[in-house]
């Protein structure tokens, strides 16, 4: 397997969850950095539950494709899909995982710990899409320069 062909050193899933104990620990090492607002606990639960439905309808649209969602493994994609989700964001498994950890750290309701949300969306940039970018356009070409061009990468 070439490198440009792996994905992240650590699957973003797995990257998420760490992130997740991240915002959790910086949570607790600054308990006085509290956020309250009223509802704050469902608006958490209505975030996370729309990452995790992003997510699951973006895994829809490549498993009808008949392509891939493999992280580990973006030179294994048979074809380029452009339909559903993925035709507002590139990256729509990764919007749904942000926004889950986005409400996650809401759940906690501490200012430290949303700094875990940002670095989840840099570590996924620089060592997931970037790298599965360099293997689509190798394998799709002047298909995937005009998505992407037409296509923003988050949203």
């Amino acid at each position: 397997m070439s490198s440009q062909a792996r994905g992240a050193p650590i699957p973003p899933p797995i990257a998420m969850v760490l992130a997740g104990v991240v915002a959790w620990l910086l949570s607790r090492f600054a308990p006085g950095l509290a956020l309250h607002f009223p509802l704050h606990r469902v608006l958490a639960v209505l975030i996370t539950l729309t990452g995790i439905a992003l997510a699951i309808v973006a895994k829809h649209t490549f498993d009808r494709a008949g392509t891939t969602v493999n992280p580990l493994r973006p030179d294994e994609a048979t074809q380029l899909v452009t339909t559903g989700v993925v035709r507002h964001s590139r990256n729509p498994m990764y919007v749904g995982q942000c926004l889950a950890l986005a409400g996650w750290c809401m759940w906690l309701d501490n200012g430290l710990g949303w700094i875990a949300v940002p670095m989840l969306v840099v570590y996924l940039t620089l060592f997931q899409i970037k790298p599965e970018e360099r293997v689509l356009a190798a394998k799709f070409g002047e298909a995937y320069d005009l998505y992407r061009a037409r296509v923003r990468r988050w949203f």
